[in-house]
């Protein structure tokens, strides 16, 4: 899986290189014997965005995207898109895909984060537990037009990732085990920008057994 990912992240057009960041000597040797480029950084990370802070610290990159390694439905348009906001905002530091959620299961899910957002389209609030909360519904077909996923293909400026290694954890954060509560709760802004792409994270087998079906009616995901 983490080879699929990386050749899906370095088909997008608007990358100029891509890195696999880990502490874990059992992913570096798998990921150089793939071919890819690995920093290797400290095993005291709890966060993701963290351990990417630590790996750009010696490049000059601007823009810096992070692509969480159990995200296999990712496509190459799909981190064009999220990083096309910044063209038009000099003032934006942090972007974050969103997907709408289709079924009860994931809206109930705790391993997906939901976001609700303002009239903006940017982040209010994210949470493992369900939110907003559903109205009842004798419906069989799960509907709930403001339930959204947090989709980990986040961009940052340098300056915002780098202000995030600084900051001090949250309570929130802490709370829900989310990074990007670390910014909103210091009062950062993060636009949320949604995805038609469908998408589902690998956090349990039942999980990876889902993506292989799925990547087996999806033609396009299975191509580097």
């Amino acid at each position: 899986m983490l080879e699929h990912v990386y050749k899906r992240v370095a088909m997008s057009k608007v990358l100029h290189a891509t890195y696999i960041a880990t502490c874990d000597e059992e992913i570096q040797n798998a990921a150089q014997g793939f071919g890819a480029p690995v920093i290797m950084t400290a095993d005291t990370h709890e966060r993701a965005s963290d351990r990417v802070a630590e790996a750009v610290a010696g490049t000059d990159a601007d823009l810096i995207v992070m692509v969480q390694g159990d995200e296999p439905m990712t496509h190459p348009e799909m981190i064009d898109a999220a990083v096309a906001p910044f063209q038009s905002d000099p003032q934006l530091g942090c972007v974050n895909l969103v997907k709408t959620i289709e079924c009860k299961a994931e809206f109930l899910d705790p391993n997906t984060i939901k976001v609700v957002m303002n009239r903006k389209g940017d982040a209010i609030y994210m949470s493992r537990q369900p939110i907003p909360t559903a109205p009842p519904s004798n419906a069989q077909e799960f509907f709930h037009p403001a339930a959204h996923k947090q989709v980990c293909i986040i961009p940052f400026r340098r300056e915002t990732l780098a202000d995030f290694a600084r900051l001090p954890s949250t309570p929130l954060e802490q709370l829900e085990s989310v990074d990007m509560l670390r910014l909103l709760e210091h009062g950062y802004r993060i636009k949320m920008v949604e995805t038609q792409f469908s998408t589902q994270a690998v956090d349990t087998q039942a999980d990876l057994e889902k993506v292989a079906r799925l990547m087996m009616a999806d033609p396009l995901l299975a191509s580097y």
